[in-house]
């Protein structure tokens, strides 16, 4: 999914500043699909404006700076909804953690330890976050794709708890064996 798809799929439920986009595809429910920076929202937008996919207007609040709000139009819409029969792409993935696993070899076992339950922790509160989002009125779609967030969650927090010694016994053997010599 590109920027621009990524930018309808928000319009197309409600209209938002370019900065709402923003949080809504790193933190709120659109985080789980594609991120965006604003370097690429921007100029998304600016063109999705000048093709006719999507329209803007100034909205002045007491006290605050003027916002630019952008709103989806029939074209936009179809635009969208023509975009959801296009191919799939792979899934990407990336994980800092993935990254600290892969040198827990040069780690104290201590700190491997800490790491791991840090991540668990993390984990759970986003599976409690969640799972309190499930209580909201949601449509069956939104409720089977936090679904699969929270199935997700679990098999990664199950996998780190019972493979979590595998990682220490790296972290432990290598600095034995690097104390040794």
């Amino acid at each position: 999914m590109n920027i621009q798809t990524l930018c309808l799929s928000i319009l197309y439920e409600r209209d938002a500043t370019g900065y709402e986009i923003r949080q809504l595809s790193t933190k709120g429910e659109y985080s789980y699909f594609v991120e965006a920076s604003f370097g690429s929202i921007y100029p998304a937008l600016k063109k999705l404006e000048k093709e006719g996919f999507v329209t803007s207007r100034y909205e002045t609040a007491k006290g605050s700076p003027t916002k630019k709000i952008f709103s989806i139009t029939d074209k936009g819409r179809s635009k969208f909804y023509n975009s959801l029969f296009d191919e799939i792409g792979e899934d990407i993935f990336r994980s800092e953690f993935l990254l600290f696993a892969r040198f827990v070899s040069l780690l104290p076992a201590s700190l491997v330890k800490q790491r791991i339950n840090e991540k668990i922790e993390r984990l759970k509160k986003k599976r409690e976050h969640l799972l309190s989002i499930l209580n909201s009125k949601l449509s069956k779609a939104d409720i089977w794709v936090l679904n699969f967030g929270i199935e997700m969650i679990e098999v990664e927090i199950n996998y780190l708890k019972t493979h979590m010694q595998q990682l220490l016994d790296i972290a432990i053997k290598e600095n034995i064996a690097t104390k040794a010599t």
